[in-house]
Parts: C-alpha cells; sequence; structure tokens
C-alpha cells in the first residue's frame, strides 16, 4: 500500500491596496486596475494524499460551503498531472466569506501548489496560473503572493518588490458580516463608468503604484466599489470614518466588501483601535512580502520538497 502524504496549510487571505473599475469588456468581465497585497490573516487546510488506482476526493467542511472551491481545485490539479489519488482535505476557515478578502481563492491556490508537492508530479508556475485563472479571478494572485498590480479582470499579474521601508505595515481587518454582491455592486457602477473618468482613474492609479512602491509623493488609494456600496449599507461607510478618525491611513473597502480595513503607524494605535469596535469582528493583521509568503510555504510544505524554488519542487519528482 502507498504510504500517505499529509501537510498542513496556511491560505493568507488579501487585501486591495487600490481598486480602479474602468469598463465592462465583450467578455462579461470589467476591465480592472488594482494592487493586491498578501495579509497575515489565513485559513488552515489539512491535506492528506494517497496514491489510489480512483480519484476521491473528500472535504471535511464545518461550515459546509455548497460547491467549495477547493474540491475543484483538487480534481483540476490532479486531472492537469495526470495522477488519481485519494484526497481528505480538512478546512478550517478563518478568513469571513464574501468579505472581499479572497479566502476561497486562497484555499484553491494552496491545494494547487500543495498537490504537485505531495504527488511528486511539478507543474510549472505558468500552468498553475492558467489553472488558477480558469476557477476564479484572484485565484492566480494567491500562486504569488505579496503584493502585485493585478489589469484586465485581475488575472494578469506584475509582482511588485517587497518593501524595505520601517513604516510599521499593520493595522485591523472589521468584517461586519454584511452580504454585498459583488454582480450588483458592477450593475450599480455601470452607469458611472465614463471614458473620462477611466483617463482619471488611469492617472490616479498609476500615482497610487509610484508612491507606495517607488518612493513618490503619498497618494491616496481608493476603491470605486466604495461609491455605491457605502450608498445601500451607510453603516460600512460609518466604519470607514471610524478607522479614519483612530488614525488609519489608508482606510478602506476591500474587494467589493463588505470588509474594510485600515493600516496604522504604529502598535499601540492598532491595539486602540481594536478595541473600540467592540462587538465587531475585527482580525489584527499584518501585510506579507513576497519573500515571506514564500518562506511560509516552504516551511509547511519542507517535509515534502527540495530546494527553495517557486513553485516548491517535490522531492518525490523522478
Amino acid at each position: 500500500m502507498s504510504p500517505t502524504r499529509r501537510a498542513s496549510l496556511r491560505a493568507l487571505a488579501k487585501i486591495n491596496l487600490d481598486l480602479r473599475v474602468l469598463y465592462a469588456r465583450p467578455d462579461h468581465y470589467h476591465e480592472l486596475r488594482t494592487i493586491f497585497q498578501s495579509i497575515s490573516l489565513a485559513d488552515t487546510i489539512d491535506v492528506a494524499f494517497t496514491p489510489a488506482r480512483r480519484t476521491s476526493i473528500e472535504l471535511h467542511d464545518e461550515l459546509q460551503i455548497p460547491d467549495n472551491l477547493i474540491v475543484k481545485a483538487a480534481r483540476l490539479v490532479l486531472d492537469a498531472m495526470r495522477v488519481s489519488a485519494r484526497i481528505e482535505l480538512r478546512l478550517r476557515k478563518r478568513i469571513p466569506m464574501g468579505a472581499g478578502l479572497g479566502g476561497g481563492s486562497s484555499d484553491a491556490a494552496a491545494v494547487l501548489l500543495a498537490l504537485p508537492a505531495l504527488a511528486g508530479r511539478p507543474l510549472e508556475l505558468s500552468r498553475l496560473m492558467e489553472l488558477g485563472a480558469s476557477l476564479g479571478s484572484d485565484v492566480p494572485f494567491f500562486l504569488m503572493g505579496g503584493a502585485a498590480i493585478g489589469v484586465g479582470r485581475g488575472t494578469e499579474l506584475y509582482p511588485m518588490p517587497d518593501r524595505r521601508d520601517r513604516r510599521t505595515r499593520a493595522g485591523l481587518v472589521v468584517a461586519p458580516g454584511l452580504h454585498v454582491s459583488t454582480a450588483a455592486a458592477y450593475r450599480a457602477l455601470a452607469p458611472r463608468l465614463t471614458t473620462e473618468s477611466q483617463q482619471n482613474k488611469i492617472v490616479s492609479f498609476q500615482s497610487r503604484v509610484w508612491s507606495e512602491f517607488g518612493g513618490g509623493a503619498a497618494a491616496t488609494g481608493g476603491n470605486d466599489f466604495e461609491t455605491v456600496v457605502f450608498e445601500q449599507f451607510p453603516r460600512l461607510a460609518s466604519l470607514k470614518r471610524r478607522l479614519v478618525k483612530l488614525g488609519a491611513n489608508p482606510a478602506m473597502l476591500t474587494g467589493s466588501g463588505s470588509a474594510l480595513y485600515g493600516l496604522f503607524g504604529a502598535r499601540e494605535q492598532i491595539r486602540l483601535a481594536a478595541k473600540s469596535f467592540d462587538g465587531e469582528r475585527v482580525f489584527t493583521i499584518s501585510l506579507v512580502g513576497r519573500a515571506r509568503y514564500r518562506r511560509l510555504w516552504w516551511r509547511l510544505l519542507q517535509p515534502h520538497i527540495e530546494g527553495n524554488v517557486w513553485p516548491p519542487l517535490s522531492r518525490y519528482a523522478q
């Protein structure tokens, strides 16, 4: 009988440091400009891989999420490797669902990264990216981590360097538990997507990228969804104002919401701010650069991989 190989994974969430919606595309997606950023908030996934003649995938999920993306990801990557196996997955959710934090996409990407290492059938990053994009627009980013510019529907990615400044890059995520329909948010935004606004957004997005990663003058980030989402959910606008009043800079909706985040300049500010949100679901976070993201993955898969290469290289590969 073939031995079972096991790993315990951490699927990190993301925030959007900037998010601009330009126009609706012929393929029914929207043209975006965004800055993705990994954060320390994470789900945990325990994976057991056992070679078998027929593939079976069993998911233990306390929340019983229907059509969970990690099952689709597991089947997709097994087919791509031409491997049959018995896969057991145990998911412990900590990232709030439907909050714009990318939890489901990160869970799927974690499975795409881990199973080739456990199976001994490496896949190139370009192939993993293709698989990820077929599962969802945010999935490819989580195969990379750190900070990256997302173009198109968000799957065209340009990695940004890890920051080398000494500013505190930590803060809070406030997740009020409201359900924001992304499709409805796009519909509400559509009438406001003019040619003039597109150009303004591109210029302000460029300024934001330069200020964040190029050492330029400080530029304010933006999230186009805030306009329409705050109209529908005034409570979210109120929570953002509270973050700003407490000293967060920036403070912003992530994705189409409903979670908001605020970054602070000092740990004491974060501690005091967290206390002021009594009754809300609040998470203390730090920003996770690409080097730290990869070190985390190499450590989690250490018994099954060789060297520090990306994507992780299986020690069982022949």
